[in-house]
């Protein structure tokens, strides 16, 4: 580790605690329905909309409704993207003339995108057509994103509100998500990349002289517009196979700087929204102090292992002094990759500048377990605050149970129905995770996709479902993933992770909703202290690692063990 590395990752995150208040109150405004420029100038469009979808903006939904149009909107979205896919060949702007896409990995292909999740179990150069990196996976990083702001807005207004029945309008939330912060944000980001040098054309390909003389086909597209929303979004699919480690979606390391920057802004400042939304800021910061002291603790124990470079690799004549470079690009090195991986699974993003499964045992194990936590560190944009959300109502239950008291959080009565539907949301994550590995390695077939033998290869199918699951959407590496059990398996684990955990949390905002707000008393707990800060993070830590230590004991610790010793699998 030196202080230069150091000195850049302290001044990202400077960055994005400079960018949470004036990004958080924009948001305030935008879903509380406030007047400003943006909404003045796209006032007209919004009403359009509605008028063109029949919607009647001022009537709001319960907590079943909005649901309800929810997953009928992501079902609509699964359908309209898995089509495209399949009739890519017959398809506008394919230039390289891709046949349609099989349909297994369509299938999969198409949940990965309508979940957030972007996993992606195939090669976007080799595959993918233009129209169906533009129309299909880049407007469903936008939706897929939106759809998550809308939820966790309507949480928000469970806990704002006192004794009601509505928690607003879905076809609203999702519209001004999309108008009036995702669009304009990723337009100004997509012109910056196109600044730094990454492609946007409708080219196929260009084909250049190497220094040897040999042709080299290098191909091309729109790629700057669909890296915007990618990192903006928490989306995290890239239009390469190598994603950020390609140099034409990340050239340089101001690129990389901006490509941080745009996955932490917008998930860490919704949860200043949710703060002024709720008439306590203090809540907001204390929820960003908890994901904040994970998160740069994943950066430092991932720095430090990559730093500390692999004792067998120094064995074969390797300079130590070099570090972990396996797997790393040379103009991010060690600290800015170990940001990066830290940041995209502290967060729902999943896009990558480096291999994470050659990291050393311990950097393997942080990003791994950083999903596990329920990516919430901040998670992905609205998905990680509503994710928060629900461990703070479990810590300040636990808190209750030892002082003896009703639990409350924001003035709201946390009651045994809560506590129910909010067991049933953290328990999703290791039944999915957990079960679908355990299947898998005991198939002969699924164990044949795996790259390397021993703890790694264990590694490599955990890392896979926790991916998927988390709606993370990295990739450990090596596993071949394209293959009918994985794209299968992987798909309903991204539709669980996403689905069967956000419909036990809007059951809880629909609970809490209709319950009255009561003001704070002397015996009230308080939420936004450094006391409950810690309480916070205890829980997280606690859930994730009773949950999945075991798991991780027999991969990645194990791994990391072997390497100290100088043994390879």
């Amino acid at each position: 580790m030196t202080i230069v590395g150091w000195l850049q990752i302290s001044l990202l995150f400077l960055f994005v605690a400079i960018a949470i208040k004036p990004l958080g109150v924009y948001m305030a405004q935008v879903f509380e329905g406030e007047r400003n420029l943006a909404t003045k100038l796209g006032g007209p469009f919004e009403r359009g909309f509605y008028r063109l979808a029949g919607i009647n903006p001022d009537k709001e939904q319960g907590w079943l409704s909005y649901t309800l149009a929810m997953l009928a909107f992501s079902l609509a979205g699964f359908v309209s993207l898995y089509a495209i896919l399949r009739l890519q060949a017959y398809l506008p702007l394919n230039p390289q003339g891709f046949p349609a896409v099989p349909a297994d990995l369509a299938f999969n292909t198409a949940v990965s995108f309508v979940t957030n999740t972007n996993w992606q179990n195939y090669a976007g150069e080799a595959v993918m057509s233009h129209f169906s990196q533009m129309a299909g996976l880049t407007v469903h990083n936008f939706l897929s994103a939106a759809t998550g702001m809308a939820l966790a807005m309507a949480v928000t207004r469970a806990l704002a509100r006192s004794k009601v029945s509505t928690l607003g309008n879905f076809w609203v939330d999702l519209t001004r998500a999309t108008l009036y912060v995702l669009l304009p944000i990723a337009f100004t980001i997509a012109l910056g990349f196109v600044a730094m040098g990454l492609p946007q054309t409708l080219d196929a390909s260009a084909t250049a002289t190497t220094l040897e003389g040999a042709q080299q086909v290098i191909s091309l597209g729109p790629v700057a517009s669909q890296e915007a929303i990618k990192q903006l979004g928490t989306n995290g699919g890239g239009f390469f196979n190598a994603n950020a480690a390609h140099p034409f979606e990340n050239p340089t390391a101001w690129s990389n700087y901006l490509n941080i920057f745009s996955m932490l802004s917008l998930s860490a400042a919704i949860v200043y929204t949710f703060g002024r939304m709720v008439g306590n800021r203090r809540q907001g910061w204390a929820l960003i102090t908890a994901m904040a002291v994970l998160l740069i603790a994943g950066v430092a124990v991932t720095y430090w292992a990559e730093a500390a470079g692999n004792p067998i690799l120094t064995s074969l004549g390797v300079d130590a002094a070099q570090g972990n470079m396996e797997g790393k690009e040379v103009r991010f090195g060690q600290a800015m990759t170990a940001l990066y991986a830290a940041v995209t699974t502290g967060l729902s993003d999943g896009g990558v500048n480096g291999m994470h499964g050659s990291f050393t045992g311990l950097g393997g194990l942080v990003p791994m377990f950083l999903i596990q936590l329920g990516e919430v560190l901040p998670g992905g944009v609205g998905s990680g605050l509503y994710g928060m959300l629900v461990f703070a109502l479990l810590s300040v239950f636990v808190a209750g149970l030892m002082v003896g008291r009703t639990p409350e959080f924001l003035g709201k009565k946390i009651e045994g129905r809560e506590m129910k539907f909010a067991m049933l949301a953290v328990l999703i994550l290791p039944l999915v995770i957990l079960g679908f590995t355990a299947i898998s390695v005991m198939l002969p077939f699924a164990v044949a996709s795996i790259g390397t033998a021993g703890p790694h290869g264990l590694s490599e199918i955990l890392y896979a479902y926790t991916s998927a699951a988390g709606n993370n959407g990295s990739a450990f590496g090596g596993l071949s993933g394209n293959t009918l059990w994985y794209n299968s398996t992987l798909g309903i684990a991204m539709l669980l992770g996403r689905f069967a955990y956000v419909i036990p949390v809007m059951a809880i905002a629909g609970s809490l909703a209709a319950k009255v707000k009561t003001p704070a008393s002397a015996g009230t707990f308080p939420t936004d202290g450094p006391l409950f800060v810690g309480l916070l993070i205890g829980i997280i830590l606690i859930l994730g690692g009773l949950q999945f230590f075991p798991a991780l004991a027999l991969g990645p610790i194990v791994e990391h063990f072997a390497m100290l010793a100088g043994q390879t699998f």
